[in-house]
């Protein structure tokens, strides 16, 4: 794959003005993602006030640590991973990329089997995740209601993510999201939408995005909170000292003669 082919690809199925957009466009790629960035906002706020003790992920380590042990890992490193790469094919424009020196077939190249691997590791520790929760019942009675939500509607985000990339970027021809799917993202933020930009991308990245939507609007009420709780501060808090106990002051307290009155040291 070339950069040519990636221009071809995007270029094949030009995209739509904004005055050619239906109705239905307007409410999946206008209105939907603003009333989910909403929720998104104000669900937080809520949260943090009103259920600040169930600010958590609520670990389940005590009932079963050997599939935690490793699913838990895999799942981070590969969603750190995945959201690292989203921030730049998303958020960056691909003229600023070339300004550094990163053409066009050198970012896809690394996009694609960087995104592949932590894709990998992502979708394996969140299978190790599930059937942890499905197989074990402890943890299965420990599931609430907004795990049963998540769960499913977090899979559902990366796998597909996952057979978009593999369908047209590692298989297929090639397909430049950044002349579409990263100019409606940006467009949302700058408060100039751009339904004209995503109308015309393939089925598989419309549906990634929008699962992604709900994903963020169901986020503040959900175990996904803990992850504005990380413990940086555990980076740069000084060293707690402990003192080990002295194992001679016993015998020395049992000599003591009877009625005697104990040193008291400050």
């Amino acid at each position: 794959m070339n950069a040519s082919s990636l221009t071809v690809a995007a270029s094949s199925s030009p995209a739509a003005s904004p005055s050619s957009v239906s109705g239905a466009g307007l409410l999946l790629w206008v209105a939907v993602p603003y009333v989910c960035l909403a929720v998104f906002v104000a669900g937080h706020v809520w949260r943090y006030r009103q259920d600040q003790f169930g600010w958590t992920s609520r670990t389940s380590q005590l009932l079963e640590h050997r599939g935690l042990r490793w699913g838990s890992p895999l799942f981070h490193l590969g969603a750190f991973m995945v959201i690292a790469g989203h921030v730049v094919g998303l958020a960056v424009p691909a003229s600023w990329t070339e300004a550094v020196g990163v053409d066009e077939h050198a970012y896809h190249t690394v996009a694609v089997w960087a995104g592949s691997v932590a894709g990998v590791a992502m979708v394996t520790g969140l299978g190790m995740l599930c059937a942890r929760r499905l197989l074990s019942r402890r943890i299965r009675l420990g599931t609430d209601r907004s795990d049963k939500l998540l769960f499913p509607l977090l899979s559902a985000t990366v796998l597909l993510g996952i057979a978009a990339t593999a369908a047209h970027n590692v298989f297929g021809a090639g397909y430049d999201y950044r002349s579409t799917v990263s100019v409606w993202f940006r467009g949302l933020f700058a408060l100039a939408p751009r339904p004209e930009a995503i109308s015309g991308a393939p089925l598989l990245f419309q549906l990634h995005a929008l699962t992604a939507c709900l994903l963020f609007a169901a986020w503040p009420f959900t175990r996904l909170v803990h992850v504005w709780s990380a413990p940086v501060g555990y980076l740069v808090r000084p060293y707690l000292v402990y003192r080990r106990r002295n194992g001679a002051a016993a015998p020395q307290a049992a000599s003591r003669p009877s009625g005697a009155r104990p040193t008291v040291r400050p």
